[in-house]
């Protein structure tokens, strides 16, 4: 399959992880906010590493990646790449928290996210989502 179909089908994905986050958001249920957003932003930066004919490893988190393939880059996208990788690296990091909570303390996802934390995970992905979008079309 050729790296820009990948690379679309990729993105379209993303922007479905993006209707789920925004429907768990209005029900309430923030840990599958911080779980859909994370899975947004992390198809949103594969597909802009597959549109340029990076290969990444199976991880959620490319950040570090997008960051030292930057010379495949234009100007504009270069300019939010770093915040684009604190995301990465900060969604990631909440992504196994979000699915099972922190079963060693015996918390639930539900008492570890709020509405604060979900609604800025939410705008997050939607940033990184806007930011591939415009990259890739």
């Amino acid at each position: 399959m050729r790296t820009d179909v990948m690379a679309r089908d990729y993105l379209r994905r993303a922007a479905s992880r993006l209707l789920d986050a925004n429907s768990a958001l209005s029900r309430g249920d923030y840990p599958e906010v911080v779980r859909y957003s994370q899975e947004c932003v992390e198809l949103s930066l594969k597909a802009c590493l597959r549109a340029v004919g990076v290969e990444y490893p199976k991880v959620h988190d490319v950040g570090d990646l997008l960051l030292v393939s930057l010379d495949r880059f234009p100007g504009w996208f270069k300019e939010v790449a770093s915040k684009l990788a604190e995301i990465s690296r900060s969604l990631a990091e909440k992504r196994s928290p979000a699915m099972y909570g922190l079963e060693l303390l015996g918390k639930p996802p539900s008492e570890l996210f709020g509405f604060d934390e979900a609604k800025e995970a939410y705008e997050e992905a939607v940033f990184t989502h806007n930011v591939a979008k415009r990259f890739i079309e």
